[in-house]
């Protein structure tokens, strides 16, 4: 973990609200400071987000296949009873 200098706190206190960005001179990469809380709000939805995506890009592919394997016959409805969440 990378501590801020005394300079650094005082410009992110500066910005208020504001997210601070940084700059590496090296490599002339800007860097966008944000308070950890917000990192981890912003990393949950973008999960969720890409993860329903993929889920409905997927969905009827995974089913085709499920098809194939004979997961369509009639004697497969059987484990719909087993289903748990279908008896709540």
């Amino acid at each position: 973990m990378i501590e801020l200098t005394r300079e650094q706190r005082e410009a992110v206190a500066r910005h208020g609200e504001a997210p601070p960005r940084a700059l590496d001179p090296d490599t002339h990469t800007t860097y966008v400071l944000i308070r950890e809380k917000v990192y981890a709000r912003l990393k949950a939805l973008l999960a969720d987000e890409q993860g329903d995506q993929f889920a409905r890009v997927l969905y009827p592919h995974v089913m085709e296949v499920f098809g194939r394997e004979g997961w369509d016959d009639p004697a497969m409805d059987i484990y719909n009873d087993l289903d748990p969440r279908r008896h709540s």
